[in-house]
């Protein structure tokens, strides 16, 4: 444990964009509380952060902006809240400042405070090997250190000689190795006979996503559902808002097709499903973990396609696909989100034997367990005491 001093109350300063960055972000005032709980917590968090005395300077939806374009719309505000959080970490200068994801957002930033002599960490490696990497020299100027959730991502830092640390997923470690559909569906209510499939429809948290993928999903259901008659829909939602805006769009593009809305409880939904249609993102690595079959597809701005198109240098977007280094779950974007394709490729998924797909998934599990908030919360405390 660190002595109780000055040093036992040390300021953190933390900046997140999106869900799965405020679950990275609890999971790192949880573990950090053990080593100093006199610490404090402040800048842009979500619910989870919020709910440990986080202090948040603004709401995070301000930052949970997705595309070249709809950034370009929001360029104003977002230089404003940028600025704001300069100005205050400069006055107030924390021990730390750790940048969540959002890289285009933190990493100018991290710039800024390091420059004004402030350690900065960024947890989640922005996708360098992707797509402009040459933004690994600005890494190296923005940041002391890169926390990586992928196993190959460190090797990409070595190969330049930029600090960077594996600590693992901490989704890998909360979700456990079996998830019981059964269980699941008992905890949410949702009875069905043995013979019904579930299919969870996920179609994303972003207001953008909602607006591309919400139609083509209801219409793949609506196929699925004229084909079997008994299987039936269910809708994660991350927010009662996100909820309203999909409740909307069902109500205007297919008020007939009958579906369960449920708030808050995305994880359990997944274990309680047979097969999942999904937006790209982290939720496809949850839902690997909790090893479910899902088709993944995605769509943005027709503007942001064109330009990520000629940047970027992958075989694949969804995770799953990138940790087994081969197409393990099939992948729709942009033009190919058809229905026809889509309802193929649940109907392979919800008929077929999955076992070896469970297997890959199993394995990516494993791989990632590694302890992720206490390797996180060890590594920037070992950065602060240098």
């Amino acid at each position: 444990m660190p002595e109780q001093s000055q040093a036992s109350a040390p300021t953190f300063a933390i900046v997140v964009g999106e869900h799965s960055g405020d679950t990275l972000g609890a999971g790192l005032i949880s573990q950090l509380k053990q080593y100093y709980p006199k610490a404090k917590f402040v800048g842009i968090g979500g619910p989870k952060m919020l709910a440990l005395g986080f202090e948040s300077l603004f709401d995070m939806e301000e930052l949970a902006v997705m595309g070249i374009v709809e950034v370009l719309g929001r360029i104003r505000r977002l230089l404003h809240v940028r600025k704001s959080l300069v100005e205050y970490f400069s006055q107030n200068k924390p021990d730390v400042f750790i940048g969540i994801d959002a890289p285009d957002f933190n990493l100018t930033l991290e710039e800024k405070l390091k420059n004004n002599g402030i350690k900065t960490v960024q947890y989640v490696s922005p996708s360098v090997w992707a797509w402009r990497e040459k933004r690994i020299f600005k890494i190296e100027r923005a940041t002391n250190m890169v926390l990586s959730l992928l196993p190959f991502e460190k090797a990409f830092y070595d190969k330049y000689q930029v600090p960077c640390t594996f600590v693992g997923h901490t989704l890998a470690e909360k979700i456990p190795m079996h998830s019981d559909k059964a269980q699941a569906r008992e905890a949410l209510g949702l009875s069905l006979s043995d013979q019904q499939k579930l299919v969870a429809l996920m179609p994303g948290s972003r207001s953008g996503e909602l607006k591309l993928l919400v139609e083509p999903y209801l219409q793949t259901a609506k196929k699925l559902l004229a084909k079997y008659p008994s299987m039936r829909f269910v809708v994660p939602m991350i927010s009662d808002d996100k909820a309203q805006m999909f409740t909307k769009l069902h109500q205007e593009l297919a008020p007939e097709l009958e579906l369960d809305v449920i708030v808050g409880k995305t994880q359990e939904v997944m274990a309680a499903s047979d097969v999942l249609l999904i937006a790209s993102g982290t939720v496809t690595l949850e839902a690997a973990l909790v090893k479910r079959p899902m088709v993944v597809c995605y769509k943005v701005n027709a503007l942001t396609w064109q330009i990520a198109k000629r940047m970027v240098k992958l075989k694949w977007v969804s995770l799953p696909n990138l940790l087994a280094n081969e197409e393990i779950v099939p992948e729709f974007l942009q033009h190919d989100v058809q229905v026809d394709a889509l309802v193929a490729a649940l109907e392979t998924r919800l008929f077929e034997d999955q076992s070896a797909l469970m297997q890959r998934f199993e394995q990516i599990h494993h791989e990632l367990k590694q302890n992720a908030d206490e390797k996180a919360a060890q590594a920037i405390i070992a950065l602060i005491k240098s």
